[in-house]
């Protein structure tokens, strides 16, 4: 088994419940919202986009993970028997099974894990809420920038030209993000090309100019670990 290179040290101890690995194939669901939720993940290699899907057919994405990231947490110590989110591979890899019943059982048994698992919900919580935060005071202006400054923390990638985004999004992943459409987010984009805070090449996003992102949205420099979408 694969060491984990994200989640904090005493969480390697989850893989003392791995029931197995599974295979994730590009373009289906892990599981989906409404589903029964008895298994948690850990994964080993690929992408998985964490969303909540309205009955209108919006879908606002909350998180990516990616090796090492610890998915389906929120079913936990729950009466609840089914996923609240859905998750859609984006890039195919392998995620570690972890029975929900058997998870439960080692944290009410060891105490330093259920502690780091803890800390590790409250920052989970603090992303979310500095996300939310950014969708309801700076419109779909200033969630478009966020999420692009946050995509950038994530997965940028400095070059000589600007910050090169490295993970492939369409717009319509961006709108998901967002929680707008997808022909906001086209009109948002091009009003930045236009103004050289950014340049796309074949879908691939640069970022010329992060500090005029953060003005736009009197970014609040919170720490990178939070300001993020993994």
């Amino acid at each position: 088994m694969q060491s984990v290179k994200e989640l904090p040290v005493t969480f390697t101890h989850l893989f003392d419940t791995v029931h197995h690995v599974r295979k994730i194939k590009k373009g289906t669901f892990l599981f989906q919202e409404g589903s029964v939720a008895d298994e948690l993940y850990i994964v080993q290699s690929g992408i998985l986009q964490i969303s909540k899907i309205i009955p209108d057919g919006r879908e606002l994405t909350l998180r990516m993970c990616s090796s090492g990231d610890f998915v389906g947490e929120l079913n936990l110590f729950s009466p609840a028997s089914r996923y609240l989110l859905s998750a859609r591979v984006v890039e195919s890899g392998e995620v570690a099974v972890i029975m929900k019943d058997i998870l439960e059982e080692k944290l009410s048994q060891d105490l330093s894990l259920s502690f780091e698992f803890i800390k590790w919900m409250s920052l989970q919580y603090r992303k979310t809420q500095t996300k939310f935060r950014d969708l309801v005071l700076h419109g779909k202006k200033g969630a478009l920038y966020s999420t692009l400054i946050r995509i950038s923390n994530s997965y940028g990638i400095k070059t000589n030209k600007g910050i090169l985004i490295g993970l492939p999004l369409t717009n319509q992943e961006l709108a998901n993000f967002c929680g707008t459409s997808r022909e906001v987010v086209n009109r948002l984009l091009s009003d930045l090309r236009k103004t050289g805070t950014i340049s796309i090449d074949k879908g691939t996003i640069t970022i010329h100019d992060l500090g005029y992102l953060k003005r736009e949205i009197d970014c609040e420099e919170c720490p990178t670990e939070i300001c993020k979408v993994d």
